[in-house]
């Protein structure tokens, strides 16, 4: 079976599909994309990410606390962000790469909405 939506997205899209299933750290797709797109700036990247946003296949929020049923601590995306606020956000280096510190809290996540959901990767 052929998925028309799927045949027109390039490697780079797949890339963020794929990012946005793991519900992965922004930066985390870089090791899904393939050079030189993965070395690229935020521009080349955002570029390839706010179509996918436009479509209304991934939304951008930032991780926030979330207690396991167990009790256990950990994160969960937050809101989505609005779409307007995006641009800003995506042109800084600094939410393209992975914390010195190592703390996720706050730091942008890519999530499937619905429809990027019944998109097959």
């Amino acid at each position: 079976m052929s998925y028309p939506a799927t045949d027109e997205l390039s490697s780079a899209e797949r890339a963020f599909m794929i990012n946005a299933t793991e519900i992965d750290i922004l930066p985390g797709v870089r090791g899904d994309l393939e050079e030189p797109l993965a070395s690229a700036g935020p521009a080349e990247l955002a570029a390839v990410l706010l179509p996918l946003i436009d479509r209304g296949w991934i939304e951008v929020s930032r991780l926030v606390p979330w207690t396991a049923p167990d009790g256990s601590p950990g994160l969960q995306p937050g809101p989505a962000l609005p779409r307007r606020e995006l641009p800003a956000l995506l042109a800084d280096a600094d939410n393209w790469e992975y914390p010195d510190d190592g703390e996720w809290l706050g730091r942008l996540t890519l999530v499937l909405t619905e429809a990027g959901q019944r998109i097959p990767r």
